[in-house]
């Protein structure tokens, strides 16, 4: 596990991930048994996710990890 040095598209896709409570990708579709996350067609950014109790988290389409934010987020290695 890595933290994040500087903001990226793959960055801001894994805070919205670990808002939700889910580590990445992987571990949300593992969870949810979903084959395809919802996304944004512009930006390519997480739209929605359902975190673990239903509750659910909307996105907008533009950046919402702030610099401040970055070193937050944490990158898993498999």
């Amino acid at each position: 596990m890595q933290r994040a040095k500087t903001w990226s598209d793959e960055v801001e896709n894994l805070y919205r991930f670990q808002q939700a409570g889910y580590r990445d990708e992987n571990e949300y579709k593992q969870v949810k048994h979903v084959d395809v996350v919802e996304r944004w067609p512009e930006t390519g950014f997480v739209k929605k996710l359902q975190r673990r109790d239903n509750t659910f988290y909307y996105y907008d389409k533009e950046r919402e990890c702030e610099d401040k934010e970055v070193h937050n987020v944490k990158m898993y290695g498999y």
